[in-house]
């Protein structure tokens, strides 16, 4: 039928129905899209169309393996927390911004970058900032309009769930490493955080106006806990506090700044997941969730596998690889494991409020 595609509803009552040149695009009418904006936590794929370096990405094996059997460009063996809370939110697969083959954004679309930040110096120049994510998305936002037609395209981005991870590498950037030992540059750690507090907020304005109404927040894990930050203090065997102390005051302050855009913004809604808290726990106690191990990595070389070294695309080709990741929680140097993903995705959705404040995120679709 002129290459049309038709989908069979039940109900036309509950469904809208869009016409476009090549397709009849079935949306029901409460739908609700997911944006995601961030850094490798979130990154499903956007850094293999960009110019940059294999530093920044995970487009060779053996990432990818667990699930999907290729290596997609996310930074585990297998899914990341945004694939599962698209399930979660019975939404297809998000596509990656960069996607070729003109991708279907109207359940919505992922910007995140691994490397990236909320500010415009941390990685610059290799990574898709937040601030250029955003203005990706205002782009989506007029294809929408386009799509769907501009009243719908406006409901559509009132409903929808903005999901971010912004902070880790913006610190990472105040790591000073020499002769394989770690210390903090000599700066000011609450104005840098004020910062990165800055510019997330400028952000979070910007898809308000927009039409966002409802945000998720992943805030900072225990930075100095990750296997490549570890190896560098004691040779592993304690995390560096001092980095993980800094990540705590941008906790405090992005718990602030929630409260203040609720009383500042009309109709702001947000939940707020303590990563930090959730990552420390499984991270002291593997066991009690499922892992064998907590402090170390599947893939990497070196004490606790924490170097850099995955895959071998990074100047040194020997590393180390486990026999079963599901046994770990982080997969690499620095990122969770398929296995770690899903527990985090499942607290964050529906977890209580020890973990989520004001409330889950399953909660914020349903607002």
């Amino acid at each position: 039928m002129d290459g049309l595609m038709f989908l069979l509803v039940l109900s036309l009552s509950s469904v809208l129905i869009i016409q476009t040149s090549e397709a009849q695009i079935c949306l029901p009418k409460k739908h609700a899209s997911l944006f995601i904006f961030g850094d490798s936590l979130f990154d499903i794929g956007n850094n293999n169309y960009i110019n940059t370096t294999t530093s920044y990405q995970a487009n060779y094996p053996p990432y990818g393996e667990t699930l999907f059997k290729y290596p997609s460009g996310r930074f585990s063996d297998g899914r990341m927390i945004p694939d599962i809370i698209a399930e979660l939110a019975k939404l297809p697969l998000l596509p990656p911004y960069f996607h070729p083959g003109n991708p279907d954004f109207t359940y919505g679309v992922n910007f995140a970058s691994g490397g990236s930040g909320a500010l415009l110096q941390t990685a610059q120049g290799y990574v898709i900032d937040l601030h250029t994510q955003v203005k990706y998305f205002k782009n989506v936002k007029k294809i929408l309009r386009e799509k769907i037609g501009e009243e719908e395209a406006e409901e559509l981005l009132k409903r929808s769930v903005y999901f971010l991870s912004v902070g880790s590498n913006d610190y990472g950037e105040l790591l000073n490493v020499t002769n394989s030992t770690v210390s903090l540059l000599p700066v000011d750690k609450q104005q840098f955080v004020g910062f990165v507090i800055g510019n997330l907020t400028n952000a979070i304005k910007e898809i308000y106006e927009q039409g966002g109404r409802k945000f998720g927040f992943l805030n900072v894990g225990p930075i100095g806990c990750s296997p490549s930050i570890r190896i560098l203090k004691n040779n592993g065997s304690t995390c560096f506090d001092e980095i993980s102390a800094v990540a705590r005051l941008h906790n405090i302050e992005l718990s602030k700044m929630t409260l203040k855009l609720k009383k500042q913004l009309n109709g702001f809604k947000y939940s707020v997941h303590d990563f930090y808290s959730s990552l420390s726990q499984v991270v002291t106690y593997p066991s009690k969730y499922g892992f064998k191990g907590g402090s170390g990595g599947c893939c990497g070389s070196g004490p606790y596998r924490g170097e850099d070294t995955c895959g071998g695309n990074k100047g040194i080709k020997e590393y180390e690889l486990c026999q079963n990741p599901n046994d770990y929680v982080f997969f690499d140097s620095h990122h969770p494991s398929d296995k770690a993903c899903e527990h985090f995705a499942h607290l964050i959705w529906n977890g209580n409020y020890t973990f989520n404040k004001p409330y889950n995120l399953s909660k914020l679709f349903q607002l």
